[in-house]
């Protein structure tokens, strides 16, 4: 188990460099100026040239790349050029927020995907097995921004019953574990749980029916074992495949928020990565997408661990 683990460690380490290298590269080819956001309309030539060596845009791409990644193995991810904070403490301050809502939508989708999953296998080719594929292909072909907005028309615009945006009363982006907080957080977490929902269900629905079909739960059966034993089993069986599903979305979620937390004004990295984008601030854009993608790796690398964990096979093969 130890030696599966080191290896895939020291597999995660070129994945990691080539992530870097990836991230800096797109930045660096999209159009426009990174300085647009801090000079003014008439700025001299000189005073250009000037801010170009203060951010070392006027050194080589290798050499740009070379700095930027030191930098960051050592925790420094830069200066933002539209506020002049820091970048790090932007990132991590989103990141938390982000955090939170991916993980809360990741409970609801893997609890309500199971369950429909579970239910549609053990009932497969009922009318609640096209019931349950129904909301499943329903729920991942929905487009996120637009259900998002279905959701603050119809429970905060219609009935008030929670609040449209922000993640705390007054516009705060302090967290607290109350009511007022946690209110902020449902209606962006159900719109982005509904795509890992559907994706789970299909997932564990097709896997509770192959199990099902297999030998050993027949002769398990035969052997006079009740349904919750069955059901014991077949959870065993399915765990290890529906947890490394759980993951990847969990994965997909901190990295495809940015439409959701846009809709909702929810202070994340989705909407630190758009408010970027509009301000090409590059150093910003930087640290946010390598934040989030060694994120996704290292989240990739626990779930294989767990995996093995899990179901020993996988170390075998």
């Amino acid at each position: 188990m130890l030696a599966y683990i080191g290896r895939r460690v020291v597999y995660t380490v070129p994945i990691m460099l080539g992530v870097s290298l990836v991230c800096f590269a797109l930045v660096h080819i999209s159009p426009g100026d990174p300085l647009v956001s801090v000079l003014p309309a008439d700025a001299s030539e000189q005073l250009r040239l000037t801010m170009m060596r203060l951010y070392g845009f006027d050194r080589s791409y290798p050499e740009q790349f070379g700095l930027w990644l030191w930098r960051a193995v050592q925790g420094d991810l830069g200066t933002s050029i539209a506020t002049g904070r820091a970048v790090a403490t932007e990132v991590l301050r989103a990141a938390g927020n982000t955090l939170r809502l991916a993980a809360l939508a990741t409970v609801i989708g893997f609890v309500f995907g199971c369950l429909f999953g579970f239910v549609a296998g053990y009932f497969r080719d009922s009318w609640v097995d096209k019931l349950a594929s129904l909301l499943s292909v329903i729920g991942v072909s929905v487009p996120h921004y637009w259900l998002g907005m279905v959701l603050v028309i119809v429970f905060s615009s219609q009935l008030g019953w929670l609040p449209a945006t922000g993640a705390g009363p007054g516009g705060s982006s302090s967290w607290v574990w109350d009511w007022e907080h946690v209110s902020h957080m449902v209606l962006p977490a159900i719109t982005m749980s509904v795509i890992p929902m559907g994706i789970i269900a299909r997932t564990v629905r097709a896997l509770v029916a192959e199990i099902l079909a297999q030998e050993f739960v027949i002769g398990l059966k035969a052997r006079g074992l009740n349904e919750v034993g069955v059901f014991a089993h077949v959870v065993k069986n399915a765990a290890p495949t529906a947890l490394a599903v759980m993951g990847l979305q969990l994965g997909y979620l901190l990295g495809g928020s940015i439409l959701i937390e846009t809709v909702f004004s929810w202070p994340g990295t989705g909407f630190l990565l758009n408010a970027a984008i509009f301000q090409r601030d590059l150093p910003l854009l930087q640290g946010t997408i390598l934040v989030l993608a060694m994120f996704f790796v290292l989240l990739n690398l626990a779930v294989d661990v767990v995996q093995t964990m899990l179901d020993p096979r996988i170390e075998r093969g």
